[in-house]
């Protein structure tokens, strides 16, 4: 058991380091009178249109990334749970 804790330690800790990576990657899309720039996280660090900032879309961006990412893990991990793989 003590191993299998180990062992998830570990792997938390790999995410964690992959997220911090990601989070130091950014785009800038530009299309049109638009230009969004991204992280590597899925965060939108802001939206421009017409060169003026965009608070409201970049927030509303931000909220339906992060429910999609919350309903695709609650899909995914129901379907884990009934694999029985030991330790999750």
């Amino acid at each position: 058991m003590f191993d299998q804790m180990k062992d998830l330690y570990k792997l938390k800790k790999q995410a964690d380091d992959l997220k911090k990576k990601m989070q130091t990657i950014t785009i800038e899309v530009e299309e049109k009178n638009i230009k969004v720039v991204m992280r590597g996280d899925n965060n939108v660090e802001a939206v421009y249109i017409n060169g003026e900032e965009n608070t409201d879309v970049k927030r509303a961006i931000n909220k339906a990334t992060k429910e999609v990412q919350k309903k695709v893990a609650k899909k995914f991990q129901s379907q884990i749970s009934g694999m029985n793989i030991p330790g999750m």
